[in-house]
Order: C-alpha cells, then sequence, then structure tokens
C-alpha cells in the first residue's frame, strides 16, 4: 500500500502537481495516464523517493519493500546476469555478499559462526534458497536464454538490458512495483508473460505505458493524471476511455449552457447599465458572470491530433509485386527468395523477429535501396507514400516547420494551407514557426505524418508509426488507418494497432515468410501458422511483432 498525501510539485512558477491525494492498494494494478509532459514518470519518482515533492508526502507501511524498474542501462555493467537480477532484492542481496564473505575466511571464528547462523536464518526467510532459480525463471519468461545468465551486463545489446531490469524489478515479490514503459523492447511472448506475472501478481503496482492492449490486459484501475490532480477509475484503460468520453461530453454540455448564460446576462448588463432603476441588477447579473466564468473548468488538457488519409484515386488490381528478392546486408542475408502480391483492400502487418529486416523489406518496395536479385514492380495506378523509421534525414535543414511541410504542399498554395495542416497536427500559432532542427521525436512523426496526408497517396506503407507518440496520437493515427479506404503496409511493435488495422499478416524471416490473410489474434491461434513457425526456426517460435 501506498498513500498520496496533499503531494504538490512546482518548478519555478510551473506547477506540476496540486495537492494531488490518492491511495494505491494490494491486489491492484493502477495505470498512470495523462498527456505528454502531465508528469507521469515524475509522478512515479516521487512515490520511489528519487523526487521530492514540494509539499505533501508519501507513506509507504513500515517493512513494506518497493521496486522500481531502472532505466539507466549502463548501472550495472560489471556484474553478472543474474546477479543483476538478484540486486533487486536490495536486503537479500546484502545478505548474500555478507554470507560468501564470512564463509570464504581463512580463519573463521566462534563469533562469524554465530553471525552466520543469524543470516542463515534471515536467508531462509526471504527465500534465498530460491533465489537463483527465481532470478532465472524471471530472465527466461523475459526471453533471455540460460547461456547469458552468467555474461556481463556490458556484453548485453540494449534491448536485452532492459529486460534484465524489468526482471530485476519483478525479483522477489516487492510489496509495491512501479513499472515506466515495461513493454518497451518485449517481444510479444515476453509480453504476454508480463502481462500474465502482473495479473496473478497480489502486492500494489502503479505502471505508466503507452501500449493499450497491455493497459486493457493488467490494469484494475486507471488514475487519470490532468491539470496538476489525479483522478481514479475503477477497470482498465477501454472501460476509462468510455468514461472520459461520456464526462467530456457532459462537461462541454453544461460549458455551452454556461455560455449561453454568460451571453444573455452580458447582454441584459450592456443594455441596463446606464439605466439607474435597472443598475442595481445590472450589477447584480455582472457578479453572476464573473462567478460563472471563474467556476468554468476547461474538460480536459488532451490534444488529440486529426488524422485523415484520402487517397486522390483508388487502386487498380495491379498494386505491388515482389518476385524471388534477396537482400544481404553487411554480409547477412536478411531477405531470402521472397515473393508476395498485394491486393486490393489490403491492410498487410509485416512482423517478426528481426526489425531490420522488415525496414530493408519496405526500403526495397520503396526504391531506397535496390535488390541483389529479384523484381519489385508497382502497379501503375499506384502512388505510394512512405513513413521510414528513421526519419532524421528530412529535418535536417534550418526551416521553420511552415516553410518544410510547404515542400511537400501544391506550388500554388501558400503559409495559410501550410498552416492548416499543421494544426491538424497540433502545430498551431508560434508553434508553427519552430525550427525542423530542433523537434521531438514525437513533433517529427506528427510532421511525416501531415506529409503523408498532403500526398493523397491511395498505398500507404509506415515503418513503426507508433514511436515517440503518446496515447492520444497513437489513438487518432489509429482511427486514421481504420477508416483510410486503400492499401496499407505496415509494421507495429503496438499490439493493439495491428489487432484493429490488419486483415493480413505476413511474417518475416531470413528463411522465408508465413503470409496469411488472417486478423492478428487469429494469425496467432491458427494451427497451420504454428505448424510452419515450428519449421521455420525449428522449434523456437516465439511471435514478435
Amino acid at each position: 500500500m501506498i498513500t498520496v498525501t496533499d503531494v504538490s510539485l512546482a518548478f519555478g512558477a510551473r506547477e506540476l502537481f496540486k495537492e494531488v491525494n490518492i491511495q494505491f492498494l494490494p491486489g491492484n494494478c493502477y495505470g498512470l495516464i495523462g498527456a505528454n509532459g502531465a508528469g507521469k514518470s515524475t509522478f512515479l519518482k516521487i512515490l520511489s523517493g528519487e523526487i521530492e515533492s514540494t509539499k505533501g508526502e508519501v507513506t509507504i507501511p513500515k517493512g513494506q519493500r518497493l521496486a522500481v524498474l531502472r532505466q539507466d542501462q549502463f548501472a550495472f555493467d560489471e556484474f553478472e546476469v543474474l546477479q543483476t537480477v538478484m540486486m533487486g532484492h536490495e536486503r537479500l542481496h546484502q545478505i548474500m555478499v555478507e554470507r560468501e564473505a564470512l564463509y570464504s575466511k581463512p580463519d573463521f571464528s566462534e563469533e562469524d559462526g554465530i553471525r552466520a547462523a543469524d543470516l542463515e536464518g534471515e536467508f531462509a526467510e526471504l527465500d534465498g534458497y530460491e533465489a537463483e532459480s527465481n532470478a532465472a525463471s524471471l530472465l527466461s519468461g523475459l526471453g533471455i536464454s540460460e547461456d547469458l545468465h552468467y555474461e556481463k551486463m556490458a556484453s548485453l545489446e540494449a534491448g536485452l538490458k532492459v529486460r534484465v531490469l524489468l526482471a530485476q524489478a519483478l525479483f522477489g515479490n516487492p510489496d509495491i512495483l512501479l513499472l515506466d514503459e515495461p513493454t518497451n523492447n518485449l517481444d510479444l511472448q515476453s509480453i504476454h508473460w508480463l502481462e500474465d506475472f502482473l495479473q496473478r501478481f497480489e502486492n500494489t503496482v502503479i505502471v505508466v505505458s503507452h501500449d493499450r492492449h497491455f493497459l486493457n490486459s493488467v490494469c484494475t484501475h486507471i488514475a487519470d493524471l490532468d491539470f496538476g490532480k489525479i483522478r481514479l477509475f475503477v477497470g482498465n484503460y477501454e472501460f476509462w476511455y468510455q468514461s472520459s468520453q461520456i464526462i467530456m461530453r457532459q462537461q462541454k454540455e453544461q460549458n455551452k449552457k454556461r455560455e449561453e448564460k454568460i451571453k444573455e446576462l452580458k447582454a441584459f448588463v450592456q443594455r441596463f447599465s446606464s439605466n439607474a432603476s435597472k443598475a442595481r441588477q445590472a450589477t447584480s447579473r455582472k457578479k453572476l458572470i464573473d462567478k460563472l466564468s471563474i467556476d468554468e473548468l476547461p474538460v480536459s488538457s488532451r490534444r488529440f491530433p486529426y488524422v485523415d488519409f484520402k487517397p486522390e484515386r483508388p487502386c487498380g488490381k495491379v498494386i505491388l509485386e515482389m518476385t524471388d528478392v534477396n537482400k544481404t546486408v553487411d554480409g547477412m542475408h536478411l531477405i531470402r527468395d521472397f515473393s508476395f502480391n498485394v491486393n486490393q483492400g489490403d491492410k498487410i502487418a509485416f512482423i517478426g523477429r528481426n526489425d531490420l529486416i522488415k525496414s530493408t523489406l519496405f526500403d526495397l518496395m520503396m526504391g531506397k535501396v535496390e535488390p541483389d536479385s529479384g523484381d519489385v514492380r508497382w502497379g501503375t495506378t499506384i502512388t505510394p507514400t512512405y513513413f521510414p523509421k528513421e526519419n532524421g534525414e528530412f529535418f535536417s535543414h534550418e526551416m521553420s516547420i511552415v516553410d518544410w511541410l510547404l515542400q511537400y504542399s501544391p506550388a500554388d498554395e501558400g503559409e495559410t494551407y501550410a498552416r492548416q495542416w499543421l494544426g491538424r497536427m497540433l502545430f498551431s500559432g508560434e508553434e508553427a514557426l519552430k525550427s525542423a532542427t530542433v523537434l521531438s521525436g514525437g513533433e517529427k512523426v506528427r510532421c511525416m505524418l501531415s506529409k503523408m496526408m498532403l500526398s493523397g497517396a491511395n498505398v500507404l506503407v509506415l515503418d513503426e508509426p507508433t514511436n515517440h507518440l503518446d496515447l492520444e496520437a497513437i489513438m487518432s493515427l489509429n482511427e486514421g488507418l481504420i477508416k483510410y479506404p486503400e492499401v496499407i503496409l505496415f509494421t507495429s511493435h503496438d499490439h493493439e494497432f495491428v489487432r484493429t488495422i490488419a486483415n493480413r499478416i505476413v511474417e518475416v524471416t531470413p528463411y522465408g515468410a508465413i503470409d496469411r490473410s488472417l486478423p492478428l489474434d487469429e494469425y496467432l491461434k491458427d494451427e497451420k501458422v504454428q505448424e510452419a513457425r515450428r519449421e521455420i526456426y525449428q522449434g523456437d517460435f516465439s511471435v514478435v511483432l
């Protein structure tokens, strides 16, 4: 259990939280949500004690242990993987170190024996004799193979380090578990394992995530951070979203009635303020206007971009044909004898273990690189537009966002036209004059989506478009792609995004591809798909989005 009482945090004149009061109880998993910049990660740091609040307090009952998913991937480079996981239980690890030091002493004394006995008792209470096997089980569940358990952390790639740090946070059954974006760098099988772990976890969990499917699977409550306050909802993310839409509509209706009342009162004040016999009534109505204006609260600080792709013409019968395509990159044969055709109405999600394979396949489609052998042919009616995962090259020149977008606009259109499109993607007023070279990752994605919407393309090719986006932008893009009537070729690690858009799955590997006209959930359950995957992966066939 963790209790937050009157917690406020200010950075200069900016107040991030104001008198937050909330209690997080055992047996519940709380999804902490809020717009980008609302302070979700900062709030977790206040709960963990990493940051002190300006006022108020966070109370954890004595003897309860709090564990945090650490973000510093290099902090444990000198330690072995298994040891790093067990370091998640600080007291247990201290006992293990002291115990080992005692038993390795050449002059083991009677006093050392007494101390060792005390340590053994505490060691047993903390389940120390099962510590290594428990840590190994966590690592295996998160896709860290046994041969890596005794390697140094420094030898692991970044994605695997994140998994080890997640295992560290989960280790030892903490009383309170704080997780900030725990699904980052996890494959689909590992995410499912984590979902199952958290569903069975009996203590308190507070999690920040942009993965809607994950939040829907694990959360019993949603803690909505907005306007410096936290409002608690019972249920998962989908339930919160539906509830919030109802509340938003009700508030808008109340605000509309309030605005109409203010307009009526203002008209009365203006009409009778110079009339002595009506002066008292006019004054009272003016006070009522002030009160109505002060009491009016904004509905939400969340801002949803408007994503709407409109093709200028429908696709013809021939869309894209790839025949016996091969590609080797840096000595690795990434794509081997790859052939497939795209059909009208296809919304194809490309999945697979290796992101480089998927990105290379898209680059081949778009002519960014040439195949070593084989053919890539687009139909004559097709006008594709491309969202590459690495988009830095588009933002290397010093210019305003308005001028940046005008590069891709019709020649006869000017600044007003570009501003209209940028406004849809939340770049309004002075924001539209920001330099393209200083944009954040999320801002670059929104600019690229504006460029794509301008194109009028009838095929959209998107490589990880949800990277860097907040939940509001992801949901807007999701809805825009669901409504798009023509062909979409895309890849994403967001389960809900793939599930709701794709009607065909292509799993690409260095040894071949599996291609089925099925939505994601059916693909994952299909027995023939599993047989094909066993043959390709020879037993190790965990799915990766």
